[in-house]
C-alpha cells in the first residue's frame, strides 16, 4: 500500500523518521509531500495513494475525488474540521484522528499563557497568583484532563463542565462537576476552552456567557477560533476593563483585540501542539493506526462512522 504524508507544515524530522519506520516495517511504501504551495501538487500526489496522513491540511471533496485508491485518512492530531468527513464517508473513505497525542502540549501552553496573564504580561507591574483561584474547564476530554492535572499542581480549585461526560467521570478525577456552562462561567476566576467547533458551539462564547465571569476573570482559548463570537467579546472587553483574554488562535479581529493592551494576548499562530514531543507522538500514532487498518481493518479512531 502507498501511504502519503501530505503536510504543508511539515512534521519534525524525528517524526518523519518514526513514521517511515512504522510504515516501511509493515511492508508499505511511504511518499512525502512537504511544504507544498499549490493544491495541484496535493491533487497529483494523492491520485494513487491508498492512505494519507495530514496535519492541518485541508482534505476537500476535490482532494477526495482525485484520490481514486484512497481508503483511509488520518489527521495527526485531535481536531479534524479541516477534513470533509461527510463527503469522505460518501466515498467510502475512513477518517481518523489521533486523540490524546497533543493533549499535554496544549495543556502546558494553557498554563504558560495563564502565568503570563496573571503576572501582568511581565510588564514590571504587580500581578496575582494562580494558587487558590477557581479554574473552569469547558469540555473534559484528553486536553481538559491534562489541564486539570496541571492545575492541581498550581493549587487551583478545579471545576469542569462537559455535556457529553458524566458527572461521575469528572469527579473521579478529583474535579468538581457543575450543572451547566453558565454555572462554570459564574463560578470560576479562569475559564479554559476545550470545545470543538460544531454547529452547537460556534460563536457560543459570547457577550452574555463571558459577561457572567467574576471581576478579574480570564478567558483562555486553545480550542478553535470559531467558538468565539469576536464582535461580542470585543464589546465586553470594552465595557469590562477587568477581564483578560489569552489565546493561541489569532482572531480575525486581532488588531481590534490588540487595542486592549495589558488584557489580551495571542500567539502569532496556533501553538498548542507545537512541541517536538507532540509532533512525533501524533505522527507515529497516525502511522500505527494506518498499519492496523490495513492489517486487521481496525477503525477504533474513526470519526466519520
Amino acid at each position: 500500500m502507498k501511504v502519503l504524508v501530505a503536510t504543508e507544515k511539515p512534521f519534525a524530522s524525528t517524526a518523519v523518521e518514526g513514521i517511515r519506520n512504522e510504515i516501511e516495517n509493515a511492508g508499505h511504501e511511504l511518499v512525502l509531500l512537504e511544504k507544498y504551495t499549490d493544491k495541484a501538487q496535493l491533487l497529483d500526489a494523492v491520485k494513487d495513494a491508498d492512505a494519507m496522513i495530514v496535519r492541518s491540511d485541508k482534505v476537500t471533496p476535490e482532494v477526495l475525488d482525485a484520490a481514486a485508491n484512497l481508503k483511509v485518512v488520518v489527521r495527526a492530531g485531535a481536531g479534524y474540521d479541516s477534513i470533509d468527513t461527510a463527503y469522505a464517508k460518501e466515498k467510502g473513505v475512513v477518517v481518523e484522528n489521533t486523540p490524546g497525542q497533543n493533549a499535554n502540549a496544549v495543556a502546558e501552553l494553557v498554563f504558560g499563557m495563564l502565568v503570563y496573564a496573571v503576572r501582568s504580561f511581565y510588564n514590571g507591574k504587580a500581578g496575582t497568583e494562580l494558587f487558590g483561584k477557581k479554574l473552569g474547564i469547558l469540555a473534559f476530554g484528553n486536553v481538559g484532563r491534562n489541564v486539570a492535572r496541571i492545575a492541581k499542581g498550581f493549587g487551583m480549585d478545579v471545576y469542569a463542565y462537559d455535556a457529553y461526560c458524566p458527572k461521575e467521570a469528572i469527579e473521579k478525577e478529583g474535579v468538581k462537576a457543575v450543572a451547566d456552562q453558565n454555572e462554570l462561567f459564574k463560578t470560576c476566576d479562569v475559564v479554559s476552552l476545550h470545545i470543538p467547533a460544531t454547529a452547537e458551539t460556534k460563536e457560543s462564547i459570547n457577550y452574555a456567557m463571558v459577561g457572567q465571569m467574576k471581576k478579574g476573570g480570564i478567558l483562555v482559548n486553545t480550542a478553535r477560533k470559531e467558538v468565539i463570537n469576536e464582535s461580542e467579546l470585543l464589546k465586553l472587553l470594552a465595557e469590562r476593563t477587568d477581564l483578560k483574554y489569552v489565546t493561541d488562535i489569532k482572531p480575525d479581529a486581532d488588531a481590534e483585540f490588540a487595542k486592549f493592551e495589558g488584557r489580551y494576548f495571542s500567539t502569532p499562530k496556533k501553538m498548542g501542539a507545537q512541541t517536538a514531543e507532540a509532533n512525533t507522538n501524533a505522527g507515529i500514532a497516525a502511522a500505527k493506526q494506518i498499519n492496523s487498518f490495513f492489517a486487521t481493518g481496525d477503525t477504533k479512531f474513526q470519526v466519520n462512522k
